[in-house]
């Protein structure tokens, strides 16, 4: 799966805030991704995070 910083990727599980949207800060081995709901700041390694997208909503 191929994503790169600023996508927004729709996630599996809703956030606490009930959101699932995310924004993609940094990439590589590890992401940092912000929540599009709350503003919560999370990194997550690169294997995690790509099992729990369910698909880019914007490049």
């Amino acid at each position: 799966m191929e994503l790169n910083v600023g996508d927004i990727v729709y996630m599996k599980k809703v956030h606490p805030c009930g959101s699932h949207e995310w924004e993609i800060l940094r990439a590589g081995a590890d992401f940092k991704i912000k929540c599009r709901g709350c503003g919560r700041l999370v990194m997550l390694p690169r294997v995690k995070l790509e099992k729990s997208v369910k698909k880019v909503l914007e490049k």
